[in-house]
């Protein structure tokens, strides 16, 4: 398996925004890349999104139907567990919300799965109550496949690799089961205020 890492350039914490920054973190000006294996470039006319699993009905949306869902312009912070973090960073998405209004579960985990065979795990509430997006633009423009694009989970409130590049769908499960990254050792949660990077991380 192959590492990409690129784009770093840190600088040091000011007073200023000291606030904002979880322990260990520093701030980056560029957009680091960071991606285990080749960037999947799967065409917009093939691309669709489910919301699968426990739920009353599974619901699909092609690439035109999402685009005509109501969208929000969100404006977050976003940390690394690789230790960046890049403040006010601006994306336009769907929220996870939307995508499951009037659905009937009794879930309370989701499995995101990802072009490319990437999953992350996160409890449900995580996901809903204005915490999560399904973000296909990056500051005004279409989303770079090298960041996910068309489309990536956006779930800013926690470690980045939470916020899965080329998202395809979101599972609904009764329990929580690891994804790719806590299958080899990432923390089940990675909440970066606590620093939960990997497993053994109160």
């Amino acid at each position: 398996m192959s590492f990409i890492s690129r784009g770093f350039k840190g600088r040091r914490r000011t007073a200023s925004v000291a606030g904002r920054l979880p322990p260990g973190q520093y701030i980056v000006d560029g957009f680091p890349v960071l991606s285990a294996g080749p960037t999947p470039r799967t065409p917009l006319d093939r691309w669709d999104f489910s919301i699968v699993g426990q739920v009353d009905q599974a619901r699909r949306w092609t690439w035109a139907e999402f685009l005509q869902l109501p969208a929000e312009e969100i404006t977050r912070d976003i940390h690394c567990v690789t230790k960046w973090s890049k403040l006010d960073t601006t994306w336009k998405g769907v929220s996870v919300d939307t995508l499951l209004d009037g659905l009937e579960t009794s879930a309370d985990y989701v499995l995101a799965f990802c072009d490319g065979g990437y999953t992350t795990n996160l409890p449900l509430e995580d996901v809903t109550g204005g915490k999560a997006w399904i973000a296909y633009e990056y500051e005004g423009q279409s989303l770079e496949p090298e960041h996910g694009g068309p489309a990536r989970l956006l779930v800013p409130h926690l470690y980045f690799w939470k916020s899965a590049k080329w998202v395809r769908g979101l599972e609904l499960l009764p329990e929580d089961q690891p994804g790719f990254w806590e299958s080899l050792g990432y923390h089940m949660y990675g909440d970066p205020w606590r620093e939960q990077r990997y497993w053994g991380d109160e």
